[in-house]
């Protein structure tokens, strides 16, 4: 019992224990003021990404992906819609990224006339959903675990070097397409800009790159959570830890589903998701809510969230700085060597693809 009450354990634990805290105070009020209406819950909040696609009928497949430093990343694809097309051949093949605290929900959390997965499915794309490092889906690593410091030492560069390549190149291997259309969002346009500017082989194999809310700076932004990023890094890292930050596990979710269930908190959880993206309560279908909480706050780094700030305070898009010039150096020839090794595969492609043409004309 001694270790469950630890310093130990509660620095490790110590989001978790304030949510439980006001989920206390929230449902003693709950209990006082008499029972709160509730409402359904929608079965698609317990659900996993492949689950949801199913769930609304559409056929799925689920992958796994290894990156350079041995993450291991989930990915999902729809590879057709409901729509029988009349049109033969191959589908154009496009990839969803979501943004900071996502994950490939985000693309489908609507209704189908309502989801962007789902809307290019039906017009006849083939359809892939990312899951960047980290994320509820994407825990994995060939010889690290969660428990690691070293597991949770990324940031969006880590992701824009690594895990994007990984992903676009394994789905050209699986496709067997040459080029592939691009959508990201938020954090998944700065994961594109790094990747397809610091990596031209590789924004060879892009035939349209679509950002949506784009983000090279945010220096100027005035959400709550920009404010969040201007704290000290030793604040932050005394308030969330070192290692993963936000991120939902089972009995969580259960509370936040729960609670943003009641007629009257559903109001509040719907204008705390706004302020975190930009508040139109428009863009918000309260009849969903129950889905977005069960899988919003999917989890990213500390590390991640501080390279955040970095960008807040510095005004610029830059490389992690690892607090000390050897460290940055050593990071730096690593990215060296890997693009060093994708600039070798594309070539070895293209000599390939030369020889088979020779062997054609032959």
């Amino acid at each position: 019992m001694s270790e469950i009450f630890s310093r130990e354990w509660i620095v490790s634990h110590r989001t978790e224990m304030w949510l439980l805290i006001l989920v206390a105070y929230l449902l003693q009020r709950n209990v006082n003021s008499g029972h709160m209406p509730t409402k359904a819950v929608d079965p698609e909040a317990f659900m996993n990404i492949s689950e949801i696609i199913r769930h609304q009928g559409y056929p799925y497949e689920e992958y796994e992906v290894a990156t350079e430093d041995g993450y291991i990343l989930s990915l999902n694809r729809i590879p057709q819609g409901l729509v029988q097309l009349k049109k033969t051949g191959s589908r154009p093949v496009v990839l969803l990224q979501h943004g900071l605290l996502g994950d490939a929900s985000n693309w489908i959390s609507n209704l189908p006339n309502n989801s962007l997965g789902f809307i290019l499915a039906d017009a006849g794309y083939d359809v892939w959903l990312g899951n960047s490092r980290g994320n509820t889906w994407s825990r994995k690593h060939k010889t690290l675990t969660t428990d690691q410091d070293e597991f949770w030492a990324f940031s969006y560069d880590e992701m824009a070097r690594f895990d994007l390549p990984a992903v676009i190149n394994f789905i050209l291997q699986k496709t067997s397409q040459e080029k592939i259309y691009y959508v990201g969002y938020s954090q998944g346009t700065t994961m594109g800009f790094i990747a397809f500017s610091a990596m031209p082989e590789l924004a060879q194999k892009i035939k349209m790159y679509f950002a949506l809310a784009p983000i090279a700076t945010i220096k100027y932004a005035k959400s709550p959570g920009a404010k969040l990023l201007l704290l000290p890094h030793m604040m932050i890292k005394g308030l969330f830890g070192r290692k993963e930050f936000l991120h939902q596990n089972r009995i969580l979710r259960q509370l936040l589903i729960y609670l943003c269930g009641q007629v009257i908190i559903d109001q509040i959880c719907s204008n705390i998701m706004l302020l975190m993206g930009g508040f139109n309560s428009n863009n918000i279908n309260m009849s969903r809510m129950n889905v977005y909480v069960g899988h919003t706050l999917a989890g990213t780094s500390v590390q991640n969230i501080l390279h955040w700030s970095q960008a807040v305070n510095s005004g610029e898009l830059r490389a992690f700085d690892w607090g000390s010039e050897t460290k940055n150096l050593e990071k730096s020839n690593q990215f060296m060597v890997v693009t060093r090794r994708s600039l070798l595969g594309l070539k070895k492609e293209e000599e390939e693809e030369e020889e088979e043409e020779e062997w054609e004309w032959q």
